[in-house]
């Protein structure tokens, strides 16, 4: 990644950082410390609560704790269902004026409702003033801004349409495990096969995942000009096209394992890692799953776009906020800082499987996976991923989990449309 722009700086050493100071406030350098919620502290919510999420944000607080060692870190991380859970909880903070110090929220369309609530402060002028604007990628910045403002930090670029394969369990159900897919059909067609030898094709998990799924399908027979028209009103719900992507949906479905209700991400992953499932589609944070299991790239797992979706990054980024009424904005802001620098991000993406935002993060030890993110995001198109906030608010994402969860205990192809459809034109209208 090209490295442009000025490193941000992180520690108070004197009258160069008169600026940084004055921005961050006396708290984040030099305070003596306080308790509860007040000065000293700030209490990050996030839905990293297990497995290679927390080991990310481990990476991350150590990076903070170094840089302002006179703060203290408090984990106010809430598990479950890709953040749903921990969003559930943070809806019910934010309605009784209790924010957190800064929470988790996906860049991009997932923070409408939190900016149409006045929930969150912007922080275009601290984009400015820090050089942020600076240190990512145009990409980035167009993919994250809404109505001329900036309102998140992003800690990383993730890409979600990634198939994660097991050669071993194709080459038992004597499928090629470097075949290439032009489009959905072919793949089906090793699906097929796959089934026939008795093992699972496609693992995957609970609502989220399937929506996760569902987005990868309509990009693959949308392509990107059509995947992104579902979002701005341009392509049609009910058209043939959409038609097409959930039959191809309903039929991957069918390839699945029948207890996906009862897993979430890592179980599915899981299941790829052990073998017992051929393949498994979903974002780049799986990338640290196989690697804590000191699985080799390119031998034990291997890792392809979701087929029709070659030539296209599906993205999304986990990126924190400033709340109104957070009990100390300034330790907010330095944790804002933190996760902005060059030093935050190398450790934290090393360790989650994403990469940097920051331009200047050092990627030259990132792993073999990681290296061709870092070259997609690079030189291709890129959208934005519906089950990960980057396409559609937090209400339409609700309002399509629904339907996607009411179609996977027996729905049909025309109702999943009619709905789907129905919901579209309701938010659009908005």
């Amino acid at each position: 990644m090209k490295i442009r722009g000025r490193t941000t700086r992180t520690r108070c050493i004197g009258a160069a950082t008169v600026a940084l100071v004055t921005a961050f406030g006396a708290t984040a350098c030099g305070s003596d410390g306080g308790s509860g919620t007040g000065e000293g502290e700030v209490e990050v919510f996030t839905w990293w609560a297990q497995g290679s999420e927390k080991e990310g944000l481990d990476a991350l607080v150590g990076v903070f704790e170094e840089q302002h060692s006179d703060l203290k870190f408090v984990n106010g991380a809430v598990a479950g269902g890709a953040g749903s859970d921990a969003k559930n909880v943070l809806a019910s903070r934010l309605q009784t004026n209790d924010p957190p110090g800064t929470f988790q929220a996906h860049a991009g369309a997932e923070l409408t409702d939190y900016i149409e609530q006045g929930d969150i402060e912007p922080l275009t002028d601290a984009y400015s003033e820090e050089g942020w604007d600076q240190l990512f990628p145009e990409s980035l910045l167009e993919q994250i801004e809404q109505e001329g403002e900036y309102y998140s930090v992003p800690s990383n670029i993730h890409r979600a349409n990634v198939v994660w394969a097991n050669p071993a369990a194709l080459e038992e159900a004597g499928v090629d495990p470097n075949a290439e897919y032009a489009d959905l059909d072919a793949w089906i067609a090793d699906l097929e096969r796959i089934e026939e030898a008795g093992i699972t094709p496609l693992s995957i998990g609970m609502d989220w995942t399937q929506v996760h799924l569902l987005e990868t399908v309509l990009l693959a027979d949308l392509g990107t000009d059509g995947y992104n028209g579902l979002w701005d009103g341009t392509t049609d719900w009910a058209g043939a096209e959409v038609t097409e992507a959930l039959e191809h949906y309903e039929t991957l479905l069918g390839f699945t394992n029948s207890d996906r209700q009862s897993l979430d991400w890592p179980d599915a992953t899981q299941q790829v890692i052990d073998g017992t499932a051929a393949f498994n589609v979903m974002g780049d944070w799986a990338e640290a799953a196989f690697a804590s299991q000191d699985k080799a790239f390119g031998e034990d797992y291997t890792t392809f776009p979701v087929p029709g979706t070659d030539g296209v990054f599906d993205f999304l980024a986990d990126s924190f906020t400033l709340p109104v009424g957070a009990p100390n904005p300034d330790a907010s802001r330095a944790w804002l800082d933190t996760v902005a620098s060059a030093d935050g991000q190398q450790a934290f993406n090393a360790a989650k499987g994403s990469i940097p935002a920051n331009l200047e993060a050092d990627t030259s030890e990132f792993g073999e996976y990681q290296q061709t993110a870092i070259e997609s995001f690079a030189q291709d198109p890129i959208v934005s991923s519906l089950a990960h906030g980057s396409a559609a608010s937090v209400s339409w994402l609700t309002d399509i989990t629904s339907s996607i969860s009411q179609f996977g205990s027996g729905g049909d192809v025309a109702s999943l449309q009619e709905d789907l459809a129905s919901t579209a034109e309701g938010h659009l209208a908005d």
